[in-house]
């Protein structure tokens, strides 16, 4: 039988193990033992591209992705053709990547669905944030509720560039009209980083608002997602 890849310069009659297995092993223990809080951003990262390098050390690889993007959160947000650029990444691992991605929306959204949304306005922010904060262009979306404020639908509305989105108020009610919702949260985010609304914002939501109104939905809110937290525009009174 050949030689196994990885134990082809052991001493004979030995099966030595590459020293990345008891690596990967003792980051096992600690996650199942102490949960993810005890793991820092690329070791969780090393834990995500396990399954698709077997065969390699990824405690490098993985902390170059952390200081290519600058957080765990970044990294799996992050472009495919951005993650491309990156040394040693094989395709498998970007998917493996854009996996855990998936999964942290699916997770956020299956809580949202669970209960009325406007209780758990944390429940509604921390969806939005992992939705959107990091993306690298607008992106414009839209929550329809129903009269007792649960979650009918979520829905990207629009993509757009690094610093707009074109919004339409028409297709926006069009839209909550066809769901049958009796109120909507806008949703859109500011990849710069900084949530900050601007007079566009304001205006647009407002155009929203004065079409929605005779038809019986009502706006919420207007929440803008960044990097560095988020705001609302009822929350600053701007609406």
């Amino acid at each position: 039988m050949p030689d196994h890849p990885d134990n082809r310069h052991a001493a004979p009659g030995f099966a030595e193990a590459p020293h990345y297995h008891g690596h990967r092993e003792r980051l096992r223990a600690r996650f199942r033992e102490a949960g993810a809080e005890a793991l820092t951003d690329y070791e969780l990262l090393e834990m995500v591209l396990f399954r698709a390098i077997v065969r390699r050390d990824v405690k490098p690889l993985a902390k170059e992705l952390i200081r290519a993007f600058g957080s765990f959160a970044e990294v799996v947000t992050a472009p495919d053709q951005r993650l491309a650029e990156i040394k040693g990444l094989t395709d498998a691992a970007i998917t493996e990547i854009r996996l855990a991605a998936a999964c942290a929306r699916r997770i956020a959204k299956g809580q949202l669905k669970e209960r009325k949304v406007l209780s758990s306005w944390s429940a509604v922010i921390e969806y939005c944030r992992t939705a959107m904060a990091f993306a690298t262009t607008e992106q414009f979306r839209v929550l329809f509720l129903d009269k007792r404020n649960q979650l009918i639908a979520d829905e990207l509305q629009q993509t757009g560039t690094v610093d707009h989105t074109p919004v339409y108020p028409r297709e926006v009610v069009k839209r909550a009209l066809e769901w049958s919702a009796t109120a909507i949260i806008l949703v859109h985010n500011h990849p710069s980083g900084d949530p900050t609304p601007s007079t566009a914002d304001i205006q647009m939501t407002k155009s929203i608002i004065d079409i929605a109104g005779p038809l019986g939905i009502e706006v919420h809110d207007h929440i803008i997602v960044g990097k560095q937290g988020h705001a609302s525009l009822k929350g600053m009174r701007l609406i």
